[in-house]
């Protein structure tokens, strides 16, 4: 059903995007969410399974995470959809002294803000692990860790938004924005105008290209990653796993300078396991534009560090890889809230490698701050004020 008068508009069939469509529709919004290819066509349909919330910083990226776990939990019988969702719990593994010593802290902290992740030393990592290399020292372990399928979200969630009245319309792109005396009125698409109150831009790595059509510098660049997937065998990992290379290159990337060979990868592991039995296994933390393309030396540096940490995983082949953007901003958050100086538009983008963990959460707090209903949360670190330079 096409609004001819939507109060909102929504850029970008995302997981960001969809999700904020179906909470703006639940409160009875008249929404319409605009996507230039497909639903999950971007970063939502090319990234990994994990809801990995032991990885996330204390203080608001951890409270949103446990937010957006609580949502996910009653996710597949709210929309009445199969998701592949789990609880199947995850561990960082810890190969050195010196990344334990890290690793005590994070954990220290994780605990005092309510989730109780423990260390294992290595015959607990063992028995939790048994495939791992044994020169592995321990790893944290949480049992509040999950996996969806991102994919299976964004269109149970699109299908969801419509059944409440949403206006989901593919293969449209935003062209630019209609402006009135106070502010952002509306977009202007390839087949037209489309007036509304609130605009929405949830559109990934491509935010900053619509920012600068409102004014706007939007400081998020592409992060990419790449992935492999094996072929399909028996269970061979218990939950999400991640190397504790894996979070200081997520978290500071001028860690990844010193990984030697492939420092300008990024390569940290990360891996779960389907339920069909496929591994997917990454990944490499890029500065390299907007090229999707996989790379020889990534998938050698990839296979190379699952197979020196699970050593199985030399007899098991590879199927295919592909890779993803993750959008990335300079101080790792994203950037959720609206415009001051442009009244009506709002941003919901820079999630990096959290968007599938934050997805619901982030559309559900948006969605408060549109509809103007109170959401109890103070997301001003959030705000694209805190850039000083956002104002083109």
């Amino acid at each position: 059903m096409k609004l001819n008068s939507p109060e909102a508009v929504i850029i970008g069939g995302g997981i960001i995007g969809v999700s904020t469509a179906y909470y703006l529709a639940r409160k009875g919004v008249r929404t319409t969410l605009l996507e230039s290819g497909d639903l999950a066509g971007g970063t939502s349909g090319s990234c990994d399974r994990a809801i990995m919330i032991q990885s996330k910083n204390p203080g608001l990226p951890l409270s949103m995470a446990l937010a957006g776990s609580k949502l996910y939990e009653s996710l597949e019988s709210e929309l009445g959809e199969d998701l592949e969702y789990g609880k199947i719990g995850g561990m960082i593994l810890i190969e050195s002294e010196e990344e334990m010593r890290v690793m005590e802290k994070i954990v220290g902290r994780q605990r005092e803000a309510g989730i109780d992740v423990v260390i294992l030393g290595r015959s607990g990592t063992l028995a939790r692990q048994p495939a791992v290399s044994p020169h592995v020292l321990g790893a944290t372990y949480w049992n509040g860790d999950a996996d969806v399928n991102p994919v299976k979200v964004c269109f149970a969630m699109g299908r969801a938004a419509a059944s409440r009245g949403a206006d989901i319309r593919l293969g449209t792109r935003v062209t630019g924005f209609i402006k009135d005396k106070d502010g952002i009125a509306g977009v202007r698409t390839g087949s037209g105008d489309i007036k509304a109150g609130k605009v929405i831009i949830a559109a990934g790595v491509w935010t900053p290209e619509l920012g600068k059509m409102a004014g706007l510098h939007i400081p998020i660049i592409p992060r990419k990653g790449q992935i492999l997937v094996t072929e399909k065998i028996s269970p061979l990992i218990n939950g999400n796993i991640l190397s504790g290379r894996y979070i200081a290159c997520k978290h500071n990337p001028e860690l990844a300078k010193a990984g030697g060979e492939y420092s300008a990868l990024g390569l940290g592991l990360s891996m779960g396991q389907t339920r069909s039995g496929n591994l997917l296994i990454g990944g490499t933390r890029e500065f390299a534009g907007y090229d999707c393309g996989t790379t020889p030396e990534a998938v050698r540096a990839i296979a190379g560090e699952a197979v020196r940490l699970f050593p199985a995983l030399k007899k098991v082949n590879l199927l295919r890889t592909f890779a993803g953007l993750r959008p990335y901003t300079p101080d790792g958050m994203p950037i959720v809230g609206p415009v001051p100086e442009r009244p009506g538009l709002f941003i919901a983008a820079g999630h990096e490698g959290d968007g599938i963990a934050l997805g619901p959460v982030t559309g559900s707090l948006l969605a408060d701050m549109v509809a103007g209903t109170a959401g109890g949360w103070d997301l001003s670190p959030l705000s694209i004020t805190r850039f000083n330079d956002y104002i083109l």
